[in-house]
């Protein structure tokens, strides 16, 4: 028996993989092709991915927002999880990353569900507050760069209905975040969001130690949106 969360070795992450992880052979796929990238370090873990889907499907979404695409995987495995009403709006910049996305998306039967937005995620966020769409959406995730995570959480936060789940990625950073000799731009970035979240009122907090570390941020109920 352990207090505390338990490391996980090669053979106790393959054994967690074999006992739980159902992942579609569609995911499988473009969790495959991805691999063999450059940036394959940009893909979410697929027990991640299935968390995540999870998450969708106990508070019922309806509405998604993501924040940084790459190559579709988190996009398609919440979308998967949502009603045939359902929404993504899925924000990026690169048409090479996200065609291999779209590719996918279509495969799955599930490209109308998607709105992806080639352009700052900003000003995306910004078009959709302009538009009444606060507190409209019921999950969020953001994976994109790591100094704009502040701003991103704002912008979601502000979007995200009472009871909806903001998640984001990387906050663990390959545990970089506990070495004070790593000064470096983007540790530094996320050690700072990490301490804003955790000293944040309007939300319930959990950091979970789950692929690079995935933090759930859930807006409270007295939470305000601007």
């Amino acid at each position: 028996m352990s207090n505390r969360t338990l490391g996980l070795d090669d053979r106790l992450y393959h054994y967690l993989l074999d006992a739980s992880l159902r992942e579609d052979p569609l995911l499988a796929e473009l969790r495959g092709q991805t691999a063999a990238m450059p940036e394959a370090n940009y893909q979410i873990a697929p027990e991640q991915g299935q968390f995540m889907a999870f998450l969708a499907r106990a508070t019922g979404t309806r509405r998604y927002l993501e924040i940084g695409t790459f190559t579709g995987y988190s996009t398609l495995v919440v979308a998967l999880a949502l009603p045939a009403d359902g929404e993504v709006i899925a924000c990026d910049l690169s048409r090479e990353w996200t065609d291999i996305a779209r590719s996918f998306w279509k495969r799955a039967g599930i490209e109308d569900r998607i709105r992806l937005e080639l352009r700052p995620a900003l000003e995306t966020l910004a078009d959709l507050r302009d538009r009444g769409e606060d507190g409209r959406f019921d999950l969020a995730f953001i994976d994109a760069d790591k100094t704009g995570y502040p701003e991103y959480y704002e912008q979601c936060l502000a979007l995200l209905r009472p009871g909806g789940i903001v998640m984001v990625d990387n906050t663990l950073w390959s545990g970089t975040v506990a070495d004070p000799a790593d000064r470096s731009v983007d540790t530094e970035a996320i050690r700072a969001f990490n301490r804003q979240l955790q000293q944040d009122e309007r939300i319930e907090l959990s950091l979970i130690p789950i692929g690079d570390g995935l933090t759930l941020a859930r807006k409270r109920s007295e939470a305000g949106t601007r």
